[in-house]
C-alpha cells in the first residue's frame, strides 16, 4: 500500500513553530516535506477530517490541527518513542467512501502491528476504526466512551454508529462496553437491548463511586473510542454536544491510560472535538492532547506479557460449593493485573483467549464463595 497518496501533511503552521528540544514534536517524525518511514514504527498519529455524519460541523476540520499545536508543545514522556504523525487522511467522494478508506488504512497498520491513533472528525468514523477488523478473522472486543448510546434508528450517522457497528455483518464483535452515559440522556429500551446482548455498560455516577473497577473493561478492549461529549463542559467545552456533567478531564486521562496499558489494544480514536465550541485558548485541544500524552504513557509502561503458562504469572484456584465448582485467577508478578478463566464447551467457535481481565475484587469474592458476575456475564456470551 503507498500510504502517502491517502495522506495530505501536517499544517506548515504547526511544524513550523519553535518547540523546546525537549517537546514531544522533537521525539516523533511527522509528514511535512517527506513522508515518514514506518519501519519499525509502534504508533501512529492521523488526523481526520471528516465531518458529513453531523450537522453544524464547519470546524471539525480543523480539529486535528488544533490538537497536534497543543500535543506537540508537551514534553516527550518516557520510554523510546517510535512514533510518526502520517498528516491528516483525505476524505473520499462520499462518507461511506471515507470510512472506507478508515478501515483500510486501519487494517494495514494493525496488521504491521503499528498502533493507529485517530485524531479529529465525528463519532461516527469509529465505525471505520472498528471495520479495520474485518478481515483479521477473530472476533473482538470495543470500548466506548460516550454520554449517550449512538443507537437512534433512522438517526443521522454520528447517531446511529453504534447500531451499525452491532448489527454489522459478518458479525465479529465478542462483547462491546459502554463507559460514563448519563441516564438522562439515554432512552432506557437502549440499556434493555444492552442487557439483552450481555453488553457490558456503566453510567457515568456507578463508574466514579468505583473507578478503579473499570480498569479489567477497558483491558479487555481490542480498539477503543472516545467521544470527548464524554468529558464535561467546564473541562471540555469543544464539543457540540458538550455537556455540564460528565467525566473530568483528569479522569478522562486515567481512563486513556489505561488503554494505553492493555497489551492487545491495538487502535485508539478520540472523536467529536469542534475547535468552533471551544474557548479562545483552546481548551478542549489540550485535554485531548494530554489525554494521547496518557495512552502513548501507558503504551510505553506495558508490562504483561499474557503467556499465563510463563513464570510472569501466579495461578490461583479457588474452590465453590457450586457450578462452577472452581474458578482459576492469574495474577501478574509484573504489574499485580488480575484475570480468570472461562471454560469454553466450543472451544473452536472462538479464536480468542478463554482468560479474561478481571480485578482483586472479583477474586475475593470467589473466595467468599460467591461467583463473580464478570464470570456470569462473560459465560453467557460464550453461548
Amino acid at each position: 500500500m503507498n500510504l502517502k497518496s491517502f495522506f495530505d501533511p501536517v499544517a506548515e503552521e504547526i511544524t513550523s513553530q519553535k518547540y523546546a528540544h525537549n517537546s514531544f514534536f522533537n521525539y516523533i517524525h511527522y509528514y511535512g516535506e517527506t513522508f515518514p518511514d514506518i519501519k519499525g514504527v509502534q504508533l501512529a498519529i492521523i488526523g481526520l477530517k471528516e465531518k458529513r455524519g453531523m450537522p453544524q460541523a464547519d470546524t471539525i476540520e480543523r480539529a486535528a490541527t488544533e490538537i497536534r499545536e497543543k500535543l506537540y508543545h508537551l514534553k516527550k514522556g518516557e520510554g523510546l518513542y517510535k512514533i510518526v504523525d502520517l498528516g491528516d487522511l483525505r476524505i473520499g467522494e462520499s462518507l461511506q467512501e471515507s470510512l472506507e478508506i478508515i478501515r483500510a488504512i486501519g487494517e494495514f497498520l494493525i496488521k504491521k502491528q503499528i498502533l493507529p491513533i485517530f485524531i479529529g472528525g465525528s463519532h461516527d468514523l469509529d465505525y471505520g476504526q472498528y471495520l479495520s477488523y474485518q478481515g483479521m478473522k477473530k472476533l473482538v472486543s470495543m470500548v466506548t466512551i460516550d454520554a449517550k448510546i449512538d443507537m437512534e434508528e433512522d438517526g443521522l450517522p454520528y447517531q446511529s454508529h453504534t447500531q451499525n457497528i452491532i448489527l454489522h455483518q459478518p458479525n465479529f464483535l465478542f462483547n462491546y462496553t459502554h463507559l460514563a452515559y448519563q441516564s438522562f440522556l439515554v432512552d432506557k429500551d437502549l440499556i434493555n437491548v444492552m442487557e439483552k446482548l450481555y453488553f457490558d455498560h456503566i453510567r457515568l455516577g456507578n463508574l466514579r463511586s468505583n473507578f478503579k473497577e473499570i480498569e479489567p473493561l477497558v483491558r479487555n478492549a481490542d480498539l477503543l473510542s472516545f467521544d470527548v461529549a464524554a468529558i464535561q463542559s467546564a473541562d471540555a467545552p469543544g464539543a457540540a454536544d458538550a455537556q455540564p456533567f460528565g467525566l473530568t478531564g483528569e479522569e478522562a486521562c486515567q481512563i486513556c491510560r489505561f488503554a494505553g496499558m492493555n497489551e492487545k489494544l491495538s487502535s485508539f480514536g478520540v472523536y467529536g472535538y469542534q475547535p468552533y465550541y471551544d474557548d479562545t485558548r483552546n481548551k478542549t485541544a489540550s485535554v485531548i492532547a494530554t489525554m494521547i500524552w496518557y495512552f502513548i504513557e501507558g503504551f510505553y509502561d506495558r508490562k504483561d506479557s499474557l503467556s499465563f503458562k510463563s513464570n510472569d504469572y501466579t495461578k490461583y484456584t479457588v474452590s465453590l460449593d457450586s457450578n462452577p465448582s472452581v474458578i482459576v485467577f492469574y495474577k501478574s508478578k509484573r504489574s499485580e493485573k488480575w484475570w480468570m478463566e472461562i471454560p469454553q464447551n466450543d472451544k473452536d467457535r472462538f479464536d480468542r483467549t478463554t482468560i479474561i481481565p478481571c480485578s482483586y475484587k472479583d477474586y475475593q469474592m470467589a473466595q467468599s464463595g460467591e461467583i463473580p458476575e464478570r464470570w456470569i456475564n462473560a459465560q453467557l456470551k460464550l453461548f
